[in-house]
Order: structure tokens, then C-alpha cells, then sequence
């Protein structure tokens, strides 16, 4: 007797292992982001605990993007902090199951001479979102209320003109349909030197090392009372702070989805069920054979 064939040839056992093993590569790429963070933690049910909280909240991610897409709704978040906070790591596990074309990360360098002479917000605005969309900032215009002004990149008379405005830039956004949440990860001075001090250790993460990061080692009560200066200054009514406790890195992930999720009012879309059709044969048709010199070598 034979067996059963899918109609791409592989037999339905065969189907159900590969699919089995799809599922396995997804779980995988979750625990290739934890090999980086060199948890000594032995708690594998606290581990597993975890993932199945931050699969959950991915799911919900799944249904916000979806909502913001079918309404045309306009998300903005900020993520602000000291370096090796970890801010970066929550954009990673906000974007990791989402469509980039609908969500996607924000990121600016320094601004170049000609940006210099632009309206200070100019290069922010660049990269709003259009109704449907969702833009994470990895930092944004709070740079010149901290690293600007503890580093002495804007003038006096810069910095108290970032207050005066920075006010009202964000109701104008709001005003205009977006949605704008601003989030500052705190962490300690002893949390932030061990993870400095693990970059230096970690060949994988010493590029995450700059000399900027090096000098708020330095500067680190400049910066505090920079950010006590920022927060007080433009925590308003329309788009105010929510400050996450960062010196767990993965409670802080899960904190901050879950409150993100609370601050938008999406709700579950549906979707009419998908049907795979089936494959079109057509007579004939014979696959042409690929030239050897194309074919990747399999080392592995």
C-alpha cells in the first residue's frame, strides 16, 4: 500500500515533521536573543514562564498591528533611557513578529552639517507615521535634553528653546491624529557598569561600546539630573511619561508591551479564513535543472 502523498510530494508523515520542525525554528529564534543576554539563572520553568508570556503578548501585538491597519490609526513610541538600558532589546521583541512594513524602527544618527541648520524636529518628522502605521523611536528628539546638553552639543540658548517647544510639537502631533506614547527605561549606576563591563567581555557585543558610552560612565549625575529636568518639562497631559524599571531586562520587556497594549484601544479583527489552493500542473511543464556553479555549497 502506499503512502498518502501531499500534492508536493512529500507524504503526510513527512508534511507533519516539517511543519513540526517550522514551529521548532520559530521557538529557536527566541533563544538565540536570550543566548546574548548571559543569564545565569539556572529557574528553567522561570525561563519558560517568560517565553510563553512574551509569545502571548506578541500575539497581541499581532491583533494591535492588524487593528492599526484596518483603521488607519497612527502609533508613535519612544524609547528613552540611559545606555545598555535596554531599549533595544524591547524594540526588538515590540517588532520581532511584526510586518516591517507596517511597524518599523526609527533610528537617526547624529545629524549631518546640513541637518544642523534645520528646524530642530525637520529630520524627526521625516519619519511620522501615515494612517496604517506604527513608528518605534530608538531615542528621538529628547537627545538634545540629554546627551546634547550633558555633552555640550547645543548651546544654552538651544536647550531652553527645546523646552519652550518640545511642549507643543507633541500636541501638534496629537492633534493631528497621533497617537504618541513616551517611555524612559531606568536602571541603576551598578546595573549599567556590569552591563558595560559585560559589552567589554563579549567580542559579540563590544561594538555596542561607543565613547560616548564610556564618558556618561563619567557624567552619569549630569545625565540623572538632565533627565529629572526632561521629565518634569514635557510630562504633559497629551503624551506623558511612563518610566520602566529596567534592571530586569526581561520583566521590563514584558511590562512595557503589556502597558503599551493598555494605551490603545484595538480589538480584534477578522479575517476570512485562508483556503491554500491547489497547485496549477500544467502539461508539459518540466523544471529546468539549476547549473552547479550556482548552488550555495553545503558546508553545513
Amino acid at each position: 500500500m502506499t503512502t498518502p502523498q501531499t500534492q508536493e510530494g512529500y507524504s503526510a508523515e513527512e508534511a507533519a515533521r516539517r511543519l513540526h520542525e517550522d514551529r521548532i525554528d520559530s521557538l529557536d529564534e527566541e533563544l538565540e536573543l536570550e543566548l546574548d543576554d548571559a543569564d545565569p539563572d539556572p529557574d528553567k520553568a522561570g525561563r519558560r514562564r517568560y517565553f510563553a508570556e512574551l509569545f502571548r503578548l506578541q500575539g497581541e501585538l499581532v491583533r494591535l498591528q492588524d487593528w492599526v491597519v484596518q483603521t488607519k490609526y497612527k502609533l508613535v513610541v519612544l524609547f528613552e533611557g540611559r545606555d545598555a538600558a535596554g531599549k533595544g532589546g524591547v524594540i526588538k521583541r515590540i517588532t520581532q513578529r511584526l510586518n516591517p512594513r507596517v511597524c518599523r524602527v526609527a533610528a537617526l544618527p547624529a545629524p549631518n552639517d546640513r541637518e544642523r541648520t534645520q528646524w530642530y524636529f525637520q529630520r524627526y518628522v521625516a519619519h511620522l507615521p501615515a494612517g496604517g502605521e506604527i513608528v518605534l523611536f530608538d531615542r528621538s528628539w529628547y537627545n538634545r535634553a540629554g546627551v546634547e546638553r550633558v555633552m555640550g552639543f547645543c548651546t544654552d540658548a538651544e536647550y531652553e528653546q527645546f523646552y519652550r517647544d518640545a511642549p507643543e510639537f507633541e500636541r501638534m502631533l496629537v492633534r493631528s491624529g497621533i497617537r504618541l506614547l513616551k517611555y524612559w527605561f531606568s536602571i541603576t549606576d551598578e546595573e549599567q557598569e556590569l552591563r558595560f563591563r559585560a559589552r567589554i567581555q563579549d567580542p559579540l557585543k563590544q561594538w555596542k561600546l561607543s565613547p560616548m558610552d564610556l564618558e556618561s560612565r563619567v557624567r552619569w549625575e549630569q545625565y540623572t539630573k538632565a533627565k529629572e529636568i526632561m521629565l518634569e518639562g514635557t510630562h504633559i497631559p497629551e503624551a506623558p511619561w511612563f518610566v520602566v524599571q529596567a534592571v530586569d531586562k526581561k520583566k521590563a520587556r514584558l511590562n512595557c508591551i503589556h502597558h503599551l497594549l493598555r494605551q490603545v484601544p484595538y480589538a480584534e479583527i477578522p479575517h476570512p479564513d485562508v483556503v491554500l489552493p491547489k497547485r496549477v500542473r500544467g502539461q508539459g511543464y518540466r523544471r529546468s535543472p539549476v547549473p552547479p556553479e550556482l548552488i550555495v555549497p553545503e558546508v553545513y
